[in-house]
């Protein structure tokens, strides 16, 4: 069965949520819970959210 068009978009804005809210609790975490510097932080934090958006965006978001 094909998803509305309403149903997707709701699919989509709660994977972008998650993707920014991984994306900063990850940057935070290795910051400040584990003294990590910036850079290492920003990238592992990047690569984790885009990861994880990606699979969200792939089985959920625009699942058919």
């Amino acid at each position: 069965t094909k998803t509305s068009l309403l149903q997707s978009l709701r699919r989509f804005a709660v994977t972008a949520v998650a993707g920014f809210v991984c994306n900063e609790l990850v940057f935070m975490l290795m910051l400040r819970g584990f003294g990590w510097t910036e850079v290492p932080a920003l990238l592992l934090a990047l690569v984790l959210a885009a990861g994880q958006t990606f699979v969200l965006s792939r089985f959920c978001a625009f699942a058919r």
